[in-house]
């Protein structure tokens, strides 16, 4: 009979600290308004195009009124949280405890602490209406995939999805089609559909003003998750 003393001791325990985190992060992103996530890199320096490209894309978000989400640490993550603080709007990094790498950036007026991935993901995808995703690693892919299989399953509304720099991703989505939709029909013909191409930053902005005006007022993110 295996012994069980750690998960006596610690998992239920562990619920309670999964619980303040969803408690303190629903109560502060619940005052930020409507948002928009932008995913990337946190090894992108700043002479990159992409940084430059996800600031300027931030920046004009914000002079719409619009927040800036991103997982608060360097690369694109900083230079978005750094063009929505200068044009003035709110500047939210949710963070995330790491032993590597992730450092929280100094751009981000809206901080949010967290310890554990899952409750993480929950509040960039609760709290936006529109994800933009620039060139990244296996975390930006994760989120990708995550929130695109929300989408094509209905779980959330069909939110802009937006994939910045067609040079970046051409490969992976040219993949998708041959081999994952027509060679195996795991995905449907019209999923991949749910993705837009861009390779400027005012064509990301104005996608996401054409669905907020379309949808305005938009969907909040309480309506995700039914």
């Amino acid at each position: 009979m295996s012994d069980n003393t750690p998960f006596i001791h610690e998992d239920p325990w562990r619920i309670f600290r999964i619980m303040a985190e969803f408690v303190d992060s629903f109560q502060t992103m619940s005052m930020v308004g409507p948002a928009v996530t932008i995913f990337g890199s946190a090894r992108t320096k700043p002479e990159d195009k992409y940084y430059h490209a996800a600031h300027d894309i931030a920046k004009g978000l914000a002079k719409h009124k619009l927040a800036v989400i991103t997982g608060g640490g360097p690369g694109i993550m900083e230079a978005a949280n750094k063009g929505a603080e200068q044009g003035g709007g709110k500047s939210v990094g949710l963070n995330i405890e790491l032993p590597h790498e992730q450092t929280g950036n100094r751009f981000a007026n809206v901080p949010v602490h967290f310890h554990y991935f899952f409750s993480r993901k929950v509040c960039f995808v609760k709290y936006s209406f529109g994800f933009i995703f620039m060139p990244g690693g296996f975390g930006t892919l994760d989120e990708f995939f995550e929130v695109v299989t929300l989408v094509q399953t209905q779980r959330i509304p069909q939110f802009p999805l937006i994939l910045f720099g067609r040079e970046h991703w051409k490969g992976l989505l040219a993949w998708m089609k041959s081999e994952v939709q027509t060679r195996h029909g795991y995905i449907s013909p019209g999923d991949l559909d749910l993705v837009q191409l861009v390779d400027e930053p005012q064509e990301a902005i104005d996608l996401i003003l054409a669905y907020q005006r379309r949808v305005s007022p938009p969907e909040l993110p309480a309506k995700a998750f039914r």
